[in-house]
């Protein structure tokens, strides 16, 4: 703000406005805008005094510039020394150009530039290049918005077309500075990707911006087993301006359309919704309708075509803790996995298939040696936000011939005797830290050569056959599951990259007694991957998520960890 007072003639310092008079008159004619009348009394009445020398130098524009020759400097023979001087609609576009964060200070420095700010030319700048707003607002007739075959077609149904702009706000009279303040800038911390706390079953949420409105997005799986077909969606909320500088929050679960609803921002990274008539939630048909109505979204089938009794008891359980929710939920963020060129296959967000529980959301990270699958959605077993596999990179596995690996005691044998050899390399890891410690606390004693070094050369011995080993796997080899392992998908690749050994997370109902037990990673192409439940005799097949989600990238790697660490902390 004080160098945009410089650059205009007008300041905050006592005075500065009969200096910039006073400069007028040397220049010949009263100046062009007035200073703002929204500054301090004791400005306004401010002592004079003539501007010097260096204070008029320093109110030019800098760069240095070596002044015009005469002709060139326009009627006046001069270069402008303010930006007052300048087109307005240049102004236009250098305002249009800074962050819409800056332009309320800018605003406040004369009258000039307030009047320059109300051109919506800024604004609708300012909302396309921070939130990817262009829809025009004085066209909406015409051009339409992104959300119209949203409301007309997702979220309502039975809304007709010749019907649809009753269900959209009267957008005649609004203004994108309107847009940008009351309902962009005002709720920019709730964009991104979220969990919902919904129990162990958890959920994934993301917020943006589509065309004039912001929507919570609810991201689900496919139905089970189809776990190679995209990601359903449906609306929970959305937030648009009903009127002037009045945004308006509405409820979107139901199927009776939006309703009154409201948002409160808890705290940082977290924020809540509520939903003011949960009477929109209700079916005429009662709880009845309800849950055959929820099972036909959720699972894409009837009561009726579960013969599963283990298998109507989840869902029946799902349904009622779920239900719980409908009217208030609390959101966390979490973030994207940063990606390495190191990076086995490009991290991200996965669905897998988890047996009776059906498709769950899964997210693959990266750590050194190591690659861990956290739970996005989870079941009463291993609930939202447990490490449900990690892989081992540092120990691949070479499979049998095709033959063989149809026995399943064969992939067993060759399972368990690296997870005896994982177990004596963490036991020497473990024996060597213990003599480090023991010779930094004897440092009066001279340090003696740690006993680890031939430890230290057979691992290192190991470490160059692994990368031999992975060296020599070909591009592609052939796979089968093992005689017995049950898999909900029989549509599963038949070659695979390479394998890893790996463990998996099991546990009782209600995560009691959890353990980890050793299986196989198995890695098909760039976007899907299996695992081998050696003691489920089971196989989970994962495929990946190939949505675009917008303002989900993590601001740094330690701000993914220690989102990784809360969630985690939050699901125990």
């Amino acid at each position: 703000m004080a160098v945009c007072a410089r650059l205009c003639g007008v300041g905050p310092a006592r005075g500065c406005r009969r200096r910039g008079a006073a400069r007028e008159q040397r220049r010949g004619g009263p100046g062009d805008s007035e200073p703002d009348t929204d500054t301090d009394p004791e400005e306004a009445g401010g002592g004079g005094g003539g501007a010097t020398e260096d204070e008029e130098a320093a109110e030019r524009i800098e760069g240095g510039r070596s002044a015009p020759h005469p002709a060139e400097a326009g009627p006046a023979g001069r270069a402008p020394l303010s930006l007052l001087e300048l087109p307005p609609e240049l102004l236009v576009q250098i305002f249009g150009s800074l962050p819409g964060t800056d332009l309320p200070s800018l605003a406040r420095v004369c009258t000039t530039f307030r009047r320059i700010l109300r051109t919506d030319t800024i604004w609708r700048r300012r909302c396309r290049e921070e939130y990817g707003v262009c829809e025009n607002l004085r066209k909406l007739e015409i051009t339409g918005v992104s959300c119209r075959d949203v409301y007309a077609k997702r979220i309502n149904p039975r809304v007709k077309s010749g019907r649809f702009m009753k269900i959209l706000p009267d957008y005649e009279h609004m203004e994108y500075r309107d847009v940008y303040t009351c309902l962009l800038h005002r709720y920019r911390h709730i964009l991104g990707l979220w969990q919902p706390d919904i129990g162990p079953y958890g959920g994934l949420l993301n917020v943006v911006v589509d065309g004039l409105f912001i929507i919570g997005w609810m991201y689900l799986p496919p139905h089970d087993p189809h776990v190679d077909d995209p990601m359903r969606f449906k609306p929970l909320f959305r937030i648009h301006l009903m009127e002037r500088k009045c945004a308006t929050v509405e409820c979107m679960y139901g199927h009776k359309g939006p309703h009154n609803g409201h948002i409160q921002i808890v705290k940082k990274d977290e924020f809540s919704t509520k939903c003011n008539q949960t009477d929109h939630h209700r079916m005429s048909g009662g709880r009845q309708e309800e849950f055959r109505t929820w099972l036909r979204e959720e699972w894409g089938r009837t009561l009726e075509d579960i013969f599963h009794e283990h298998m109507q008891e989840l869902i029946l359980m799902k349904f009622i803790y779920t239900s719980q929710y409908d009217n208030c939920l609390t959101y966390r963020r979490i973030y994207l996995p940063p990606s390495s060129p190191d990076d086995l296959i490009k991290p991200g967000l996965f669905k897998g298939t988890y047996g009776s529980h059906g498709l769950e959301i899964v997210m693959l990270s990266f750590h050194g040696k190591k690659a861990k699958g956290t739970k996005i959605t989870g079941d009463p077993n291993i609930p939202a936000g447990q490490q449900t596999v990690e892989i081992d990179l540092a120990h691949p596995l070479q499979l049998p011939d095709i033959e063989n690996l149809r026995d399943f005691s064969e992939l067993s044998r060759i399972v368990l005797e690296v997870q005896e050899q994982v177990r004596r390399e963490e036991q020497e890891q473990e024996h060597r830290q213990e003599e480090e410690d023991c010779s930094q606390q004897a440092a009066s004693q001279p340090a003696a050569k740690p006993p680890g070094g031939e430890g230290a050369e057979g691992e290192e011995t190991a470490a160059g056959a692994e990368g031999t080993t992975q060296d020599k796997a070909p591009a592609s080899q052939p796979f089968v599951l093992p005689m017995g392992v049950i898999s909900r998908n029989e549509d599963y690749p038949r070659t695979c990259r390479i394998c890893f050994y790996g463990t998996g997370l099991i546990a009782g109902h209600g995560f009691t007694s959890p353990e980890r037990t050793p299986g196989v990673f198995v890695l098909f192409d760039d976007d899907r991957f299996g695992f081998i439940w050696l003691e489920l005799k089971s196989f989970s097949l994962y495929s990946r998520i190939k949505v675009s989600f917008q303002n989900a990238e993590a601001p740094s790697r330690e701000a993914f960890d220690e989102m990784l660490k809360n969630i985690q902390s939050l699901a125990t």
